[in-house]
């Protein structure tokens, strides 16, 4: 290896160039990270640091347990839990069934649909609340878990139908009609032909989603009117209208609602790399 690297210089240039880059990029988003977990371990009603202490002493892991029992934030958490559990699902079922539909559309049909998910996207969320609001209402939807769910059924977002029609649209139109003319229905080929192929979007959309709804505060706080139903977003809001000079239990509320995003990342990120299987496609 070493001796590859001695007869092209540039190659090792290259190499070195893009480890010093990732380990860059790593360091933007770990050192943060790190940073609030440090944080979170201080002792409570000390005045902030002049410099950054990246291991304090002592270490305080009492402050995560005195977050749940300033609030009842595992009640929260569950709530959390429910809303991604119903909502991620649901998610990809609808998005991938959309992007499906339209990936077998005409050439012209689908760049109208493609124009009209990109002009959604630019549409603001805040033009849409009293719009929901009123809807939900009529519905019998607020103070329900399922004011929270329902976008869920649109495919909560056009991004996520535009990621699954793109990677449809990779795939030969020729697999899908040779399994037609084995019998399958439409139903039959996109879970035995699309999804298996669009593994790595799935995973992607699945994990944006996931964050999406578990990170979602201004929603909860719009449509549930109960403590009971609270999300952990608004659990945190209510942590930080308590005591906002607290900073090692906001950051410690901080960490507990970062701590599940980052570990299902962590489990999933293999699954994000194609397996060669598009490779091939020449797309349409």
């Amino acid at each position: 290896m070493f001796k590859g690297f001695a007869r092209n210089p540039g190659r090792l240039l290259r190499t070195a160039l893009y480890h010093a880059v990732a380990l860059t990029v790593t360091a933007v988003f770990v050192v943060p990270l790190f940073w609030v977990i440090a944080f979170s371990l201080r002792q409570t009603a000390l005045p902030p640091p002049v410099q950054i202490e990246w291991i304090p002493a002592p270490l305080v892991w009492g402050n995560y347990a005195r977050i749940f029992q300033i609030i009842p934030l595992g009640l929260y958490a569950r709530n959390s839990l429910i809303v991604v559990a119903l909502a991620v699902p649901i998610t990809l079922v609808v998005a991938s069934w959309a992007g499906f539909a339209m990936a077998q559309l005409g050439e012209r049909t689908r760049r109208r649909l493609v124009l009209l998910a990109i002009i959604l996207l630019m549409v603001p969320i805040t033009s849409l609340w009293v719009t929901r609001y009123l809807l939900f209402a009529r519905l019998g939807l607020i103070d329900s878990i399922w004011a929270l769910v329902a976008p869920a059924f649109m495919g909560s977002t056009p991004f996520f139908v535009l990621l699954f029609y793109w990677t449809f649209q990779r795939v030969p139109l020729e697999l899908f009609e040779s399994a037609r003319l084995d019998g399958a229905g439409a139903f039959g080929v996109w879970a035995s032909i699309a999804m298996p192929l669009a593994r790595p979007t799935t995973v992607a959309v699945g994990v944006l989603a996931f964050s999406l709804y578990w990170s979602d505060f201004l929603n909860p706080l719009l449509f549930l009117k109960s403590d009971a139903r609270y999300t952990l977003p608004v659990g945190l809001s209510l942590l930080k209208e308590m005591d906002e000079t607290n900073w090692p239990l906001l950051m410690a509320g901080a960490v507990v609602m970062t701590a599940p995003v980052i570990l299902l990342f962590l489990l999933v990120q293999r699954y994000f790399w194609p397996e060669g299987r598009l490779s091939g496609f020449t797309g349409r």
